[in-house]
């Protein structure tokens, strides 16, 4: 668990691993091979390009596989939420409107705040997730998050 009580302004999260180390190599290699490449156009220099953008596909799905899953999750996490707190019509109304980018937002409100936010988004289907997040007034922290 956190040390500092998660919020608006502390709630991102970073995977040394991948955002610090994977991710930049990855990049800068297939930058360097890809210089290379019309450096000095080989059957050499296509192989490494050729493997060099592979490792930059699979870096990049390696995360964005699993944040996609618990995407899904969190839909469906919240889903069930809107159906214990929000009265049957609000819920069904939220059900069929709300994107995933506005459930995952929705994720950090109390239940308290939950269907005064839950009618804001309904008025503004629009509304971006930076700012429901902004919105919400009592955090309710999501440490599990990938």
């Amino acid at each position: 668990m956190a040390t500092t009580p998660q919020s608006f302004a502390n709630h991102a999260q970073y995977t040394p691993v991948y955002h610090f180390f994977a991710s930049p190599l990855a990049l800068i290699f297939a930058v360097w091979t890809i210089v290379r490449f019309v450096q000095s156009p080989s059957a050499d220099t296509g192989y490494f390009l050729v493997g060099a953008l592979a490792l930059l596909g699979v870096t990049m799905v390696s995360r964005l596989s699993p944040l996609r899953v618990q995407d899904r999750l969190i839909r469906l996490e919240e889903q069930l939420r809107h159906r214990r707190l929000l009265p049957a019509e609000l819920a069904a109304r939220a059900e069929a409107t709300l994107r995933p980018r506005h459930y995952i937002a929705l994720r950090f409100a109390s239940d308290a705040e939950l269907p005064t936010l839950v009618e804001q988004v309904l008025a503004n289907p629009s509304m971006e997730p930076k700012a429901i997040k902004a919105a919400i007034r009592d955090w309710r922290a999501d440490y599990f998050r990938v």
